[in-house]
């Protein structure tokens, strides 16, 4: 290894017409090196052949393009990768459904991610979170808490809910935009399976959730709606009259906690990918709202084996998973 002092010496003796050797020994270095050091670094300028400054920088670039490879060198893994994000999908599902349907072509996700950052710009706004960077994991949002009647603590659910041991418990969350905050979506989504219900309501209130959430869940059988957990928002005051209807028991985060029930606000992420914080949800039609819950019902999961929500939830439940 040379540095700028070594090549400002070498061009001082080489002027001179020291042979390589010669330039070798006074360096304490093999002549060998001298000569690899002239090859790959001299440039002729001005009828020099060569220049320490622009020798140390032909170096300095070679050494930081080394650690550079071309990612997904394979044009169908190329093709492949893009077409799924295009669908919504994240790296760590492209390169699940890559093992296994097609394990010749396997690539990590992490080298996905990496394709996208150096050499797929375009694609980064189909990453989860759009991010143009990479960025550590922050803490999500607080909510302030409302008196609820009847309230029980999610650290009173039993270990079989929180373990996903047993089918049939979901968790709810309720989303709205800056643009009017009036309008607003229900999100449902079932622990075990993953599989999601979404319905858009023009009023957040109580009365209306508790329509949005017995209208989305009656349809299945009892078995397969034991339990709903929820934050400690306004909206949720009349959960005692869904339990009343559906059959099911409630359960809420502590206060300023709402990351306790994590995979609905996971959820809510995902969805953000179709409906950004900005837009307003009450010029969303239901048809969209539809659309986007057959996209993340129908995406494999990494926790399912890479199998699908509605695959899973269609058949623990025995029901169409519509």
């Amino acid at each position: 290894q040379l540095d700028i002092e070594d090549r400002v010496m070498i061009g001082i003796l080489k002027a001179k017409g020291d042979s390589v050797r010669e330039i070798g020994r006074k360096l304490d270095r093999s002549h060998s090196t001298i000569v690899r050091e002239l090859k790959r670094n001299a440039c002729p300028v001005h009828g020099e052949d060569y220049l320490a400054h622009r020798a140390d920088a032909i170096a300095g670039k070679r050494k930081r393009e080394s650690g550079h490879r071309e990612r997904l060198k394979n044009r169908r893994v190329r093709n492949y990768v893009r077409r799924k994000l295009r669908l919504g999908w994240s790296p760590e599902q492209i390169a699940g459904c890559l093992k296994k349907l097609h394990p010749e072509m396997y690539v990590c996700h992490e080298a996905i991610y990496q394709y996208v950052h150096t050499d797929a710009l375009d694609y980064r706004g189909y990453l989860p979170r759009h991010h143009k960077k990479r960025k550590k994991k922050g803490q999500s949002r607080k909510h302030r808490s409302s008196h609820i009647t009847n309230r029980i603590s999610i650290d009173e659910r039993p270990e079989h809910i929180n373990s996903r041991e047993e089918f049939g418990h979901w968790e709810a969350d309720s989303m709205v935009s800056s643009k009017n905050r009036k309008a607003g979506l229900i999100v449902l989504a079932e622990r075990q399976t993953r599989f999601i219900k979404l319905k858009r309501v023009n009023g957040r209130t109580a009365q209306n959730a508790r329509k949005a959430i017995t209208q989305k869940l009656c349809r299945y059988p009892g078995d397969s709606r034991r339990s709903i957990t929820y934050d400690n928002g306004s909206e949720n005051v009349e959960h005692e009259l869904v339990n009343e209807t559906l059959g099911t028991k409630s359960y809420f985060c502590n206060p300023y906690r709402s990351w306790e029930k994590g995979l609905v606000e996971n959820t809510c992420g995902l969805i953000r990918r179709f409906i950004p914080k900005k837009t307003n949800i009450a010029l969303i039609s239901d048809a969209q709202v539809r659309r986007i819950e057959r996209l993340l019902n129908n995406r494999p999961r990494k926790c399912l084996d890479y199998n699908t929500p509605a695959e899973v939830f269609a058949k623990l439940c025995g029901a169409l998973a519509g």
